[in-house]
């Protein structure tokens, strides 16, 4: 048994049994990896994976088994690594973080800003998708640190660290008839169509629970993942923005005015996670803090 193959059938199983898409993830061929998975196969007496023909179609009973320990080993191996760099190469080495477009764009530059200015040796990598997605990168070992609101929390696998409390706000053009009736209320903004987030992003689950508990259907008509582009909707005039309050700029956002909304909506909650088995390199712990200070290596490692 070696430990190639383990890294085989584990990105194998990650792709979806595809072993071309697979085959290329590991900068390798697709015959390779089939002839390991099989050598694996025949050493073990059992097979990992179901077939039909040389189509792989599941994994097979015995096959779930192996690959959790197989994700285990290969994640020691890799702390073992790290263990290594950080005493012989403690400022330099790779950072990488998923986290969603409002974080990315708006929270993180301050902490990247600093980070990459105290180590300018550590390559710094930001992968964005949806808070489920960036929890399966953290989980899958693809990403260091995860930052997102609510999935992070879902996931056993990982440590879920709470960094800030945020809420929203509405944005709507300069003389939009909704600025002009204050206080802002929900009744008032369901009168108008609604530019949001897409369901999976950004606390929008909670947001339409607020709405229905009150009896109100809201006209969304527009939902994407970025606010860049929900305020470009807006500004468009299709719709009032009800979007996370850190997204909105009077500086940068001057064709739009915005409604603080925090009183009709609770406060989300924005986590950052990392695997519970993982080695977290020094400099790991200097970016946590600079993104949020009440988080110092003490508090992570209690966490962990």
């Amino acid at each position: 048994m070696k430990l190639h193959q383990l890294r085989y059938i584990r990105e194998v199983a990650r792709q979806g049994l595809n072993v071309s898409v697979a085959a290329e993830a590991l900068h390798t061929s697709q015959p390779g990896v089939s002839k390991q998975i099989q050598l694996l196969e025949e050493e073990l007496g059992l097979q990992v994976f179901h077939r039909s023909g040389k189509r792989l179609t599941s994994v097979t009973e015995p096959g779930q088994a192996i690959l959790q320990m197989a994700e285990r080993v290969l994640s020691e191996m890799e702390n073992i690594k790290r263990v290594g760099e950080d005493f012989t190469q403690e400022s330099e080495g790779c950072l990488t973080i998923a986290t969603t477009h409002t974080q990315a764009r708006y929270r993180l530059p301050p902490a990247v800003k600093a980070f990459v200015e105290r180590y300018p040796a550590v390559r710094l990598n930001i992968h964005q998708g949806s808070p489920t997605q960036v929890a399966e990168l953290v989980a899958n070992g693809e990403a260091d640190i995860g930052i997102a609101t609510e999935s992070i929390a879902e996931q056993e696998s990982l440590a879920a660290l709470p960094c800030y409390t945020w809420n929203r706000c509405v944005v709507a053009p300069h003389g939009h008839p909704l600025l002009d009736q204050l206080p802002l209320t929900l009744e008032k903004i369901v009168q108008f169509p609604i530019v949001t987030y897409d369901l999976g992003f950004t606390g929008s689950t909670s947001v339409k629970r607020v709405f229905e508990a009150q009896g109100f259907t809201p006209n969304i008509v527009i939902t994407a993942i970025d606010s860049d582009v929900i305020k470009t909707y807006v500004e468009l005039g299709l719709g009032v923005g009800l979007l996370a309050k850190m997204a909105y700029n009077p500086e940068r956002d001057l064709n739009l005015a915005m409604l603080d909304a925090s009183h009709l909506f609770p406060d989300s909650t924005t986590y950052l996670g990392v695997r519970r088995d993982a080695y977290l390199r020094g400099y790991i712990y200097e970016f946590i803090h600079l993104i949020a200070p009440h988080l110092d290596r003490q508090a992570v490692t209690a966490a962990l």
